[in-house]
């Protein structure tokens, strides 16, 4: 084995990773769009530093294997099953009307209708590593728009098994000499082996973790995690499943175990490092020369692929009532082709179902459809999207103000709903300004009065009667946007009390020094709070506790208010926050405690049983 050469390819792979995804994120291009012109850069067709792409693309599978396994950790076998009918509804059509489409035109084009077949099968895939990256970069999966694409997306890997078995089938010159598996005792050999394997993991796995964790040695539970997936992986493969949808079923077996959260953890690096080579590999099997050949041809098909898929998407996006705003995303994110593909197309070639010059030419528009996903996704974030959410501001229509509220609240995030209710329960209907279309109909639907509209502009605080109301709440998250509230506010109605939210406690000092006097910082009394709950726990008394905390309090507001005075003052305010401190840590001194008795009755720091 030449290490030497081993490691300059390591090395090449990380340099040309670090310093082309970080260009491209910090110009807003996602990490995909990097990994792929890493690829492209370091290819046998760019600077030719890697010549050998297949042993890196065989590797980069893994993680997509642990990709998989991580969703699959988190859907438990029932929420599965709860969504049988949207993978077979939403997948089926996709699937199904894609395939017809591409293979539709495939045949216009004067292809044989088995390869027709083949080529619309494979096409109508779409790229899971690259859709779910994408989607957990932007937390996409618990929204309309991952609630609707991921059933699209497993519907499509469970179909890679079967379109694999049907391949031989419409080869003309090896059909007859395939030997084809029972589907009947395949799905029977399945259900046998998932049953097993539940079994197992049920009964064994749990005492097998519990003794590796109690050698207290990381590395070697993240070497049983690791081996825990590529063995049931493996056990999948051979049982006529791809290693991907193995891992994912090893995931959703496993979602139960009370050690899932640990075998998270612990796979997440692998994860993002392995994906990552995967895209490289993606972006290195880019042949250029076949591009030069026929560029018009390529490019045509590539663009048609997207377009044919994208309009199928966006059918199933309406179908389904997503957001008319998530739409155009949703049908990007899933329009190109996948990398099941690329095992797709090479089997139809050495099974004489597709020539091999077609095969490669298929690869490569492929590959480009791909590379287009992260353009099509920063097209839609500055410009589709953008205009979508101007239309559905300007067709919002104002509500009536049919009552008056003594309270206006601003903002229904996480902490205008928390206040929000608390009003509720007490009887107090607040008037809510919001000027997310998102929230609007969440916030109808809790019953609050709801105003949507520019706070910025005087008529909104007049249409809402602010001069009548006894106060108006602040809960914006934008520290800007907030001080320029508090300005118009106070210009339009000087008397109005003014309860703000503070994002940090820099934020807190412009406020209290724009004479704001009720100010409450996002995290200081709940890390108070946390704080308490500590020393409850390490068993000291509530008694010395609660007056250590109202200390602590009283101290910090103390400071925080000098703070206000000097706060164009450096100086100044370092000196007001190190005499802060002393006077803090005098009036926390521990002196008074009986610490005797406390080591007695706490000699190890044992939380206090609840009773």
């Amino acid at each position: 084995m030449d290490t030497g050469g081993l490691i300059l390819n390591v090395l090449i792979y990380l340099g040309s990773a670090v310093v082309l995804v970080s260009i491209f994120a910090r110009l807003g291009l996602g990490s995909v769009l990097g990994y792929l012109f890493a690829g492209m850069l370091i290819g046998p067709w760019g600077f030719g530093f890697i010549d050998n792409v297949q042993d890196v693309l065989e590797l980069s599978e893994l993680g997509i294997m642990l990709l998989l396994f991580i969703i699959g950790l988190e859907l438990e076998p029932r929420r599965l099953l709860a969504m049988r009918k949207p993978i077979a509804y939403f997948g089926g059509f996709q699937m199904g009307l894609s395939t017809l489409l591409i293979g539709g035109v495939v045949m216009l084009l004067g292809l044989r209708w088995q390869a027709a077949v083949i080529i619309g099968l494979a096409l109508a895939l779409s790229s899971t590593a690259m859709s779910l990256q994408i989607i957990n970069e932007r937390n996409l999966l618990k929204r309309p728009i991952g609630q609707t694409g991921f059933p699209v997306l497993l519907f499509q890997d469970l179909l890679v098994v079967p379109v694999l078995a049907l391949i031989p089938f419409l080869s003309d010159s090896q059909a007859e000499s395939q030997e084809v598996t029972d589907p009947t005792m395949l799905g029977l050999t399945l259900i046998a082996a998932s049953i097993g394997i539940f079994l197992v993991s049920r009964y064994a796995l749990s005492h097998i973790f519990r003794f590796v964790a109690s050698t207290r040695l990381p590395e070697i539970f993240t070497a049983l995690s690791l081996l825990l997936i590529l063995g049931l992986s493996t056990i999948m493969h051979e049982l006529g499943l791809s290693l991907a949808l193995g891992a994912f079923l090893a995931g959703v077996i496993l979602a139960d175990s009370e050690y899932r959260h640990a075998l998270k953890s612990d796979i997440q690096p692998f994860k993002g490092l392995l994906l990552g080579l995967f895209f490289i590999s993606v972006g290195m099997n880019m042949n250029f020369g076949l591009l030069f050949d026929n560029p018009l041809s390529i490019a045509t098909a590539a663009f048609g692929i997207l377009i044919i898929k994208a309009a199928v998407l966006y059918g199933l996006a309406i179908l389904t009532k997503l957001d008319v705003s998530e739409r155009p995303l949703f049908s990007f994110l899933f329009s190109q082709g996948g990398e099941f593909a690329f095992v797709l197309f090479a089997f139809a070639a050495a099974s004489g179902a597709l020539e091999p010059d077609l095969s490669s030419k298929l690869i490569l528009i492929v590959t480009l459809t791909m590379m287009m996903t992260p353009l099509l996704v920063v097209l839609n974030d500055r410009l589709i999207e953008p205009r979508y959410r101007k239309n559905t501001e300007l067709n919002l229509e104002m509500d009536e103000i049919d009552h008056e509220s003594r309270v206006i609240l601003v903002g229904f995030g996480r902490v205008g709903q928390i206040i929000g209710r608390m009003l509720h329960v007490n009887g107090i209907e607040p008037v809510v300004i919001e000027n997310d279309p998102d929230h609007i109909e969440r916030v109808r639907r809790f019953g609050y009065k709801t105003y949507y509209g520019d706070l910025f502009k005087h008529d909104v605080l007049k249409a809402v009667n602010a001069d009548q109301a006894d106060m108006i709440i602040l809960t914006m998250n934008n520290a800007a946007v907030t001080n320029q509230a508090v300005e118009l506010i106070q210009d339009a109605y000087p008397g109005l009390r003014i309860i703000a939210r503070a994002k940090d406690r820099d934020h807190a000092i412009d406020l209290h020094s724009m004479n704001v006097k009720e100010v409450t910082r996002d995290t200081f009394y709940s890390s108070v709070e946390m704080g308490k709950r500590i020393l409850k726990h390490l068993g000291f008394s509530k008694e010395h506790i609660d007056n250590m905390a109202d200390a602590y309090v009283e101290r910090d507001i103390q400071k925080l208010m000098r703070q206000v005075d000097n706060r164009d003052q450096e100086k100044e305010l370092i000196s007001v926050a190190l005499h802060s401190r002393e006077q803090l840590e005098q009036t926390l001194e521990l002196d008074d405690i009986d610490e005797e008795s406390f080591e007695h009755q706490n000699p190890r720091l044992q939380p206090e049983t609840p009773d």
